[in-house]
């Protein structure tokens, strides 16, 4: 077992009618606030009004229109003007993942004099950040309850992952209600996306028992409750596990004292979705069981048998090579049974940029330190048995 320092500083306020504490959360941390959304659906839920009655005696400055893979020009660089000019004291961020990821870029920017993708890249430590509050909106990233975020720019084709104690929100509001409208292909996508957070945490070199069954039990939620999701909606009671699944995925708990794992697909899929700004739920399914073929051997064939036996239930008395392989087929299968497009070629990417993202990765996402190391001519190969 690995040694390990946590913290999680982030007040998780879960269930329906969560935001009803949001006024008295807000007052404690200042009264002028950057509004942070994306394309409107706040709206159509009656979330928005909500938000704004609740507030209404706050200064309200807003940045709508915050896209999937977030972009660092506009969203990143518009959200720190407009809390320089404004004198912003919170951030509330009311939306998914994507939204919350660019409010945290934006709550370190706005406490910088320099360019923030000083800050997104580690060229300069962050001194200060503004709180940050969230009210969630899609069950996915686990944002919510990390200090991380993703951003894209789009003239360079990079997707980063931005870390820094900093950016924990002060305070997530998690009500399952307002997941009832997410559609059917941002649910699955958001299901794989939770299940990739801790496929990568599991396959890993140095693991416990106790460690294991926390991520074989939460990956059995997510395909059960998932399934659920889709066939009803409105199902509270699918909707409300589904989100505390996804909200454990990213905040380490999953994996206290386990060894690092490197996170190869998540640093695969940045490139694609730099690339081709495709969905990044998507991409990580694409990915992971081609991933997990081209690694499976001798070495790792442990923790193959492993998941297989404890996640789908394989029979244990099989050969191992064959639990294995049942086990890579079985996540194929479920993506593919929630309706996810299994193939680069159907969302969009052909072999064209193969080479020139599979050397952007291998310069940029360190995965010669992965679980399995990843080079170059690897990651190649994991692409092109994508298409």
């Amino acid at each position: 077992m690995q040694n390990f320092d946590y913290m999680t500083p982030t007040r998780l306020v879960f269930g329906e009618n969560a935001i009803e504490k949001l006024h008295d959360v807000m007052a404690a941390l200042g009264k002028r606030v950057l509004l942070t959304y994306g394309g409107g659906s706040i709206k159509k839920i009656g979330l928005y009004d909500k938000v704004k009655e609740l507030l209404k005696d706050f200064e309200i400055t807003e940045l709508s229109g915050i896209q999937p893979n977030p972009k660092y020009d506009p969203s990143v660089l518009d959200g720190v003007r407009l809390c320089k000019e404004n004198d912003i004291e919170v951030i509330l961020s009311v939306g998914g993942g994507s939204v919350l990821d660019c409010s945290k870029a934006i709550a370190a920017g706005a406490k910088y004099d320099g360019a923030p993708w000083d800050l997104i890249t580690y060229k300069v430590k962050a001194q200060a950040a503004l709180p940050i509050v969230d009210i969630l909106t899609l069950a996915a990233t686990g944002s919510e309850y990390d200090c991380g975020g993703v951003i894209s720019r789009t003239e360079t084709n990079d997707k980063i992952g931005y870390m820094d104690p900093l950016l924990f929100p002060v305070c997530s509001f998690l009500d399952p209600r307002y997941t009832f409208t997410v559609s059917k292909k941002q649910t699955a996508a958001g299901c794989a996306d939770a299940m990739n957070h801790i496929i990568e945490q599991y396959f890993c070199e140095d693991s416990t028992l106790l460690n294991d069954g926390f991520c074989e039990a939460g990956l059995k939620s997510l395909m059960v409750n998932a399934r659920k999701c889709l066939d009803n909606p409105e199902d509270y009671t699918a909707r409300a596990e589904m989100m505390f699944a996804c909200t454990l995925g990213c905040n380490g708990i999953y994996s206290l004292g386990n060894s690092e794992s490197g996170w190869p697909c998540h640093g695969m899929e940045h490139a694609l979705s730099a690339y081709y700004d495709i969905t990044h739920g998507e991409g990580l399914a694409i990915l992971t069981p081609r991933w997990m073929r081209h690694i499976l051997s001798d070495h790792t064939l442990g923790r193959f048998v492993k998941y297989g036996v404890n996640v789908f239930g394989i029979d244990a008395s099989l050969p191992q090579y064959e639990i294995a392989e049942k086990a890579i087929d079985a996540t194929y299968a479920f993506f593919e049974s929630i309706h996810i497009p299994m193939h680069l070629r159907e969302v969009g990417i052909g072999e064209e940029r193969l080479d020139e993202m599979a050397h952007h990765i291998a310069v940029n996402e360190g995965l010669e330190n992965a679980y399995v190391p990843l080079t170059e001519k690897d990651i190649k190969e994991i692409l092109v048995a994508s298409l």
